[in-house]
């Protein structure tokens, strides 16, 4: 090799082991994807405002019952859930929907003395929704500007039409369940708030809801919690 090409390439040579480390291009950050998608894990983003329903999950039923075994007391076997889409923010985090609607249908009872349910109703809708992508997936529904959550169970009875109004004690708590896609509440405690002096002065509600899907999108694509 001629002398001044020998020299050039020894130079080169050096010049780039010599680039300090920070010269190295870096890596392009990866995007948080959103708590919640639909199909499936880190799939597309629910869009705020979009409409998630959610009927109770296959064989089960809606309980308010009155105690915390759920043995006695109102069961439905129908109970649509729709809630509107607030935020969606990247993961981790917080998603957060407006419940615009919880109605009950086909209730049954066997607490002694009732002999029909008339009705089931929740009171001051909407509520607040947060999901969480937290350890174990946690749900929150807190009351809206109307008022506290309530609930009021209208029943035929052997001494005539009775009313029980219940207002929630604490929290109404749950978690969210990807594999069925659906959202599990287990003893939310209400307490007596007005009606019959017959009624249980206290009252814990059970469901299951799912699979929640994005009834905005085509197809309702069911929705996961990332």
């Amino acid at each position: 090799m001629h002398p001044c090409l020998a020299l050039a390439a020894a130079a080169a040579t050096l010049t780039v082991g010599a680039l300090p480390a920070s010269a190295t291009p870096a890596a392009a950050p990866v995007a948080a994807g959103p708590v919640l998608t639909t199909g499936g894990a880190g799939g597309t983003a629910v869009a705020v405002g979009d409409v998630l329903l959610a009927p109770l999950a296959a064989g089960t039923r809606a309980t308010f019952s009155s105690d915390t075994t759920g043995s006695t007391g109102v069961f439905c076997g129908v109970s649509p859930l729709t809630a509107k889409v607030l935020g969606n923010p990247a993961a981790p985090g917080t998603a957060t929907a407006s419940l615009t609607g919880l109605t009950f249908g086909s209730c049954t009872s066997n607490v002694t003395g009732v002999t029909s349910v008339k009705s089931l109703t929740v009171g001051n809708l909407a509520y607040n929704v947060a999901v969480s992508d937290a350890a174990g997936l946690p749900v929150a529904l807190t009351a809206g500007p109307a008022g506290p959550i309530q609930a009021s169970a209208v029943l035929n009875s052997w001494f005539g039409t009775l009313t029980c109004t219940y207002q929630l004690s604490g929290a109404f708590a749950g978690t969210a369940d990807n594999t069925a896609h659906a959202l599990v509440f287990r003893n939310a405690h209400f307490v007596k708030s007005g009606g019959s002096a017959l009624c249980p002065g206290e009252g814990y509600f059970s469901a299951a809801y799912g699979p929640v899907t994005d009834s905005t999108q085509p197809g309702a694509p069911a929705v996961t919690v990332n």
